[in-house]
């Protein structure tokens, strides 16, 4: 028998994320330390009408592949995920973590490399398909975040409004929220960061700011946009740590002029920070500033999807541009930094505070 919150959180994915619809074909990414998941996702997927197609992977996967696959695996096109996202309706992907360290001395160029390889289907995905990706609380993410199991699951949960007699109304709230911000950054030209080490200058003029309400995050709490590729000047520290690909990197300090980065450290993981901004020349530009608005999270766990939504933090990603802001950046890497504003941080739009000390003044 399903536990009914896990019925709970695939019926908010199927049914609010993705909204599918009779006949539609869904494709669902879920590892096997996550099998109650896929069954709670295929019974919802059925009882919408839709075809569901599983694919179960095992945790170690994207391990074997970094350590034994011959070089060629890296430059050539991954023809059958390429397929799938052109063919599927809905996409939804589950991340169920048992180590997150797994990959913390895998070689960083061929984590890049294999982004890299990646990158045209997510391109796709996020154009073209309703998609949603979202976190299945384990034994790891409980660790990372410093909780038990129990206490993480509850976090989870919670930060979804799954807690909440009507999860859908919740969303609703907030998105409104959010459409009140948007109204107020709309006509913006220029976002300043401010903070400890920390003075940044972007220009936003003309961009859209797209509302994101959980449709395609899970959970979700943010506006953001795509920044004049070439706007970005000063220097910005990130005091938010974060995980890519089992790698830790934490303290990154960066300097941009005209747009691109010219200096970069970080106080661990600098390995993987310089392999990042290798990958392509478009690695070195931001795609994305984001604003997060979900008040439910209140400390970071050490997994972007949900620190970049923390009430109160700002985050800036590298690479890959979303082409609904009107951002143009091309790169195989969209990799999110996020920077806390909660302890003497403050976010001007055009010279007026519309956040001081992770508090929103509208």
């Amino acid at each position: 028998m399903l536990h009914p919150m896990v019925e709970k959180y695939a019926e908010l994915l199927v049914g609010y994320c993705t909204r599918v619809q009779p006949g539609e074909l869904v494709a669902i990414h879920v590892p096997t330390s996550a099998i109650p998941m896929a069954r709670a996702l295929t019974r919802a997927v059925l009882r919408a009408g839709g075809r569901p197609e599983v694919r179960l992977a095992y945790p170690e996967f994207q391990e074997d592949v970094l350590e034994l696959a011959p070089d060629a695996y890296f430059d050539a096109e991954p023809v059958l995920d390429l397929e799938e996202v052109r063919r599927v309706d809905a996409w939804i992907r589950i991340a169920a973590p048992t180590n997150s360290r797994a990959l913390q001395a895998a070689d960083k160029g061929r984590i890049a490399r294999l982004a890299r390889q990646q990158g045209p289907v997510g391109a796709i995905r996020v154009g073209r398909t309703k998609w949603v990706g979202t976190l299945f609380p384990t034994d790891a993410a409980a660790q990372d975040a410093g909780m038990s199991l129990g206490e993480f699951e509850a976090f989870v949960f919670d930060a979804m409004f799954l807690n909440d007699p009507d999860p859908v109304a919740k969303w609703a709230e907030l998105r409104a929220f959010q459409a009140t911000l948007i109204e107020r950054l709309a006509p913006a030209r220029e976002v300043r960061i401010k903070g400890p080490g920390t003075d940044l200058r972007l220009s936003v003029a003309g961009r859209t700011w797209v509302n994101s309400d959980g449709r395609k995050n899970m959970p979700s709490g943010e506006v953001f946009t795509g920044p004049h590729e070439d706007s970005a000047e000063g220097t910005v520290f990130f005091d938010l740590p974060s995980s890519v690909s089992g790698s830790v990197v934490r303290g990154v300090r960066m300097r941009f002029e005209a747009g691109k980065v010219v200096e970069a450290s970080a106080e661990e993981g600098d390995d993987l920070l310089q392999a990042q901004l290798e990958a392509d020349p478009g690695a070195r530009f931001l795609g994305e500033l984001g604003i997060g608005t979900n008040f439910r999270i209140l400390k970071p766990i050490l997994n972007t999807l949900y620190d970049e939504k923390i009430g109160g933090t700002v985050h800036l990603a590298l690479g890959r541009s979303y082409a609904e802001t009107g951002g143009t950046n091309e790169s195989a890497i969209h990799w999110d930094l996020i920077k806390d504003l909660r302890t003497g941080g403050e976010l001007l739009v055009d010279g007026e505070p519309l956040q001081r000390d992770g508090r929103f003044l509208v």
